[in-house]
């Protein structure tokens, strides 16, 4: 199983997705590494991602669209904080409109992740989703993110 837990903590404002892969760290790595690979699982099955720009150094960002199936397409971006490969990666991730441009008017979350080796090689990563409040965490899981994300991570197996 990958996705062993979904917690959500509204009192630390965080969403925390837990998965656990069949793989070493640098082969996990390379799913946030790759662009090709990071758009086969970023987004849920049905609504399948398509990464434009990709840039992990810290102060870069990346820019991508998922498309629905009614065709639709929402935007998003990130801004790269920090990076430790393969070990973690610090972004802020947000909405945009049309253009790639941010949309302001949605929440931007800020976003960790941490890669760990277990005992028996395996790889453990955990994704916190830090919101800018209680209303906007709310709104962001009412569209469904902790379902999306769970769904998204549920793809990574396939690709290891």
């Amino acid at each position: 199983m990958t996705v062993t837990s979904v917690l959500k903590d509204p009192e630390a404002l965080t969403m925390t997705v837990t998965a656990k892969f069949d793989a070493p760290i640098a082969r996990a790595w390379e799913l946030w590494e790759d662009p090709r690979l990071l758009e086969r699982w970023w987004g849920p099955p049905t609504y399948p991602a398509t990464v434009v720009d990709h840039d992990l150094s810290p102060g870069g960002g990346v820019t991508y669209f998922m498309t629905g199936p009614e065709g639709e397409k929402p935007r998003g971006w990130w801004r790269v904080i920090s990076v430790e490969a393969p070990r973690s990666l610090d972004f802020e991730d947000g909405f945009a409109d049309e253009a790639g441009t941010p949309n302001l008017a949605m929440p931007t979350m800020k976003i960790h992740v941490t890669l760990s080796e277990e005992p028996t090689g395996d790889t453990r990563m955990e994704v916190v989703t830090t919101f800018p409040s209680l209303e906007e965490m709310e709104q962001i899981i009412s569209m469904g993110m902790g379902e999306g994300m769970m769904s998204a991570m549920s793809q990574i197996d396939e690709l290891l």
